[in-house]
């Protein structure tokens, strides 16, 4: 059955337009405790919904990795380009990289 060009214009254009009228998907609002971290809305600790701690008295900082941390992603890390380094040749090109397929004689 050939689709003629009306009928692939045709299901195009409804597509796009049954993708614009779908509405964004809506989020529950976060709330923020008193040092200025995100918390759930309602628990407690948790202040009103759009409060935020101003910048100058946030004293949040983020965690550094310490040296075994990044030892040990340095060694996993060597260890995955390692395996990827073992893997054989293939690149597909000639018949025996593929195995037997059933009905191949």
């Amino acid at each position: 059955m050939k689709l003629s060009f009306v009928r692939v214009v045709l299901f195009a254009f409804l597509a796009t337009v049954m993708l614009l009228g779908i509405g964004p998907a809506l989020a529950a609002p976060t709330c923020q405790d008193r040092h200025g971290l995100t918390i759930r809305c309602g628990t407690h600790g948790a202040m009103p919904v759009g409060w935020s701690l101003p910048f100058e008295e946030r004293k949040v900082r983020t965690p550094s990795p310490s040296a075994s941390q990044l030892l040990m992603l340095i060694g996993t890390l060597g260890l995955l380009f390692a395996l990827i380094a073992l893997l054989p040749e293939f690149d597909g090109t000639s018949s025996r990289d593929w195995d037997k397929q059933e009905g191949d004689g």
